[in-house]
Protein backbone atom coordinates (compact mmCIF):
# COMPACT_ATOMS: atom_id res chain seq x y z
CA UNK A 1 0.00 0.00 0.00
CA UNK A 2 1.15 3.24 -0.97
CA UNK A 3 1.62 6.43 0.87
CA UNK A 4 -0.84 8.25 -1.21
CA UNK A 5 -3.18 5.80 -0.40
CA UNK A 6 -3.07 5.61 3.37
CA UNK A 7 -2.90 9.28 3.05
CA UNK A 8 -6.20 9.92 1.03
CA UNK A 9 -8.10 7.01 3.20
CA UNK A 10 -7.35 9.09 6.37
CA UNK A 11 -8.80 11.80 4.90
CA UNK A 12 -11.98 9.75 4.30
CA UNK A 13 -11.59 8.80 8.45
CA UNK A 14 -10.27 5.45 7.87
CA UNK A 15 -7.98 2.99 9.77
CA UNK A 16 -4.78 2.00 7.85
CA UNK A 17 -6.51 -1.34 8.20
CA UNK A 18 -9.63 0.07 6.88
CA UNK A 19 -7.44 1.24 4.10
CA UNK A 20 -5.70 -1.81 3.31
CA UNK A 21 -9.42 -3.33 3.09
CA UNK A 22 -11.00 -1.08 1.40
CA UNK A 23 -8.37 -1.07 -1.06
CA UNK A 24 -8.66 -4.91 -1.78
CA UNK A 25 -12.80 -4.39 -1.83
CA UNK A 26 -12.28 -2.21 -4.70
CA UNK A 27 -9.98 -4.44 -6.43
CA UNK A 28 -12.57 -6.91 -6.61
CA UNK A 29 -11.74 -9.14 -3.95
CA UNK A 30 -14.44 -10.93 -1.47
CA UNK A 31 -14.70 -11.49 2.25
CA UNK A 32 -12.99 -14.77 2.50
CA UNK A 33 -10.01 -13.95 -0.43
CA UNK A 34 -9.06 -10.78 2.11
CA UNK A 35 -9.56 -12.43 5.12
CA UNK A 36 -6.87 -14.90 3.87
CA UNK A 37 -4.84 -12.43 2.62
CA UNK A 38 -4.52 -10.08 5.50
CA UNK A 39 -4.36 -13.73 8.02
CA UNK A 40 -7.42 -12.38 9.24
CA UNK A 41 -10.82 -14.42 10.63
CA UNK A 42 -13.25 -13.44 8.01
CA UNK A 43 -15.77 -12.34 10.71
CA UNK A 44 -12.64 -9.50 11.62
CA UNK A 45 -13.17 -8.93 7.52
CA UNK A 46 -16.85 -8.15 7.79
CA UNK A 47 -16.40 -5.94 10.86
CA UNK A 48 -13.76 -4.19 9.32
CA UNK A 49 -16.09 -3.64 6.18
CA UNK A 50 -18.92 -2.27 8.36
CA UNK A 51 -16.85 0.33 9.79
CA UNK A 52 -15.89 1.73 6.23
CA UNK A 53 -19.96 1.62 4.99
CA UNK A 54 -20.54 3.81 8.18
CA UNK A 55 -17.35 5.87 7.75
CA UNK A 56 -18.14 6.18 4.07
CA UNK A 57 -22.08 6.28 4.79
CA UNK A 58 -22.71 3.81 2.42
CA UNK A 59 -24.81 0.69 3.11
CA UNK A 60 -23.48 -1.67 0.06
CA UNK A 61 -19.95 -2.62 -1.40
CA UNK A 62 -21.06 -1.31 -5.02
CA UNK A 63 -21.70 2.56 -2.99
CA UNK A 64 -18.68 1.96 -1.52
CA UNK A 65 -16.44 1.06 -4.21
CA UNK A 66 -18.08 4.10 -6.06
CA UNK A 67 -17.17 5.93 -2.86
CA UNK A 68 -13.93 5.45 -2.63
CA UNK A 69 -12.44 5.60 -6.37
CA UNK A 70 -14.55 8.93 -6.68
CA UNK A 71 -12.75 10.60 -3.18
CA UNK A 72 -9.34 9.07 -4.81
CA UNK A 73 -6.33 11.28 -5.84
CA UNK A 74 -5.76 11.30 -10.18
CA UNK A 75 -3.17 8.54 -10.33
CA UNK A 76 -0.56 9.96 -12.69
CA UNK A 77 0.21 7.38 -15.93
CA UNK A 78 3.55 5.84 -15.51
CA UNK A 79 3.77 4.73 -19.03
CA UNK A 80 5.74 7.03 -21.23
CA UNK A 81 3.98 9.38 -23.90
CA UNK A 82 4.34 8.34 -27.20
CA UNK A 83 5.39 11.02 -29.32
Amino acid sequence: MSRAEVDEGASLGLSTREIEVMSMIAGGQTNPEIAAHLFLAEKTVKNHVRRIYSKLGVHNRPAAIAHWLANRAPQVSRTPSVS
